[in-house]
């Protein structure tokens, strides 16, 4: 006997009618099964720049930032630690190609790629509230001209720990990125937080 193949649920599934229910001035938006690989190096040697030469972006060196290319985003976590997220990419697509440009170096260890797609999910949040929702549960200055396009941090939204990304200057434009395991958690908040705004537009 041959069992059936499990079929792929998206973390957010069962909120997808509740999301698509919200008013155009806060969007919510799951963007599940997105490649994730964690990539450790040392951003002086050989294998950051095999690493920039695969993504078609340098590695970012300033920290909380993310550079993002036509293939993938590379987003700083520490001084030689990067998130390498593409929706182009399946995640062994991207591990392939990321070891491979990582032992360019030809030594013995130049870093390290692991595969984190399955530990995290992507949550897009647009509209004209979106800053105002964020910073009902968010201690940090979100206003455009300190978290602008390019910023990226590791943060609390509610109770849950994110890492946040700007994709605008306008403040109406984010993703997030947050465990699997607390997608559900956030995603309540979520709502709760747009209760205000359903009446507002």
């Amino acid at each position: 006997m041959t069992a059936e193949p499990l079929a792929r649920t998206a973390p957010l599934a069962a909120w997808w009618d509740a999301l698509g229910a919200l008013p155009d001035g806060v969007q919510i938006t799951p963007l599940p099964f997105v490649a994730m690989i964690d990539v450790r190096l040392d951003p002086t040697g050989s294998a950051a720049v095999a690493v920039g030469g695969y993504l078609g972006v340098a590695l970012p060196t300033a920290p909380s930032t993310y550079a993002e290319s036509e293939v993938a985003t590379a987003i700083w976590l520490g001084p030689d630690e990067w998130l390498i997220i593409s929706p182009f990419r399946t995640p062994e697509q991207l591990e392939t190609g990321l070891r491979e440009a990582v032992g360019a170096g030809g030594t013995e260890f130049d870093g390290s790629v692991v595969d984190v797609s399955a530990q995290r999910t992507t949550v897009a949040l647009r509209g004209e509230h979106a800053r105002d929702l964020l910073a009902g549960g968010c201690a940090l200055d979100l206003h455009p001209r300190v978290f602008g396009r390019g910023a990226a941090a590791q943060t609390l939204l509610g109770q849950a720990g994110v890492l946040l990304m700007a994709l605008d200057d306008t403040g109406t434009n984010y993703q997030l990125v947050v465990r699997s395991s607390f997608a559900g958690y956030l995603t309540a908040w979520l709502l709760d937080a747009a209760t205000e705004y359903r009446t507002a537009d």
